[in-house]
């Protein structure tokens, strides 16, 4: 099962979407405090819709307890520093991809010591970064094509007609 973690997360509403995402994937969502908002507040129920019941969310007091609860974690952090492309690595199936708060990211003390693992996202230069929820689901999927988009729906059916 792929992992997401967000690092100090500040904005309902992403991460109420990255909860979507992850339950739409069959992937946990680990959350790193303190995050700037109540994950009973209003605009997480409202992006995470009627699917936040079924997301497996751990919440962790900070970094150190992370670390503790998670030994031997394979991490990937997803950063704008990083020199190289979320599509050049190989993810394993039960990884861990991190990502920073909007506002700053994820610590430079912390990148340093994951560097082999610091990936990006290519975009124009003239862009300081993408919207979280939208850069979680870009590296998400990748990892979940490279490993088969395992235990996953691959087609969908039309209620009144038959795909031809």
């Amino acid at each position: 099962m792929m992992n997401i973690v967000l690092y100090e997360p500040e904005i309902p509403a992403n991460t109420g979407n990255i909860g979507r995402t992850c339950v739409a994937t069959g992937t946990r969502l680990h959350l790193i405090e303190p995050l700037g908002f109540r994950l009973d507040e209003k605009q997480i129920r409202r992006a995470g819709l009627d699917y936040w019941q079924h997301l497996d969310v751990t919440v962790y007091d900070n970094w150190a307890d992370f670390l503790a609860k998670n030994p031997g974690a394979k991490l990937y952090m997803a950063t704008t520093k990083a020199p190289q492309s979320y599509c050049e690595v190989s993810y394993e199936p039960d990884c861990y991809i991190m990502f920073g708060k909007e506002s700053a990211g994820i610590p430079e003390e912390i990148l340093v010591e994951h560097q082999e693992t610091a990936i990006r996202i290519p975009m124009n230069p003239e862009i300081r970064s993408l919207n979280l929820g939208n850069s979680v689901a870009i590296v998400l999927y990748e990892a979940l094509r490279q490993n088969e988009f395992k235990g996953m729906q691959f087609a969908g059916e039309l209620r009144n007609y038959k795909w031809k």
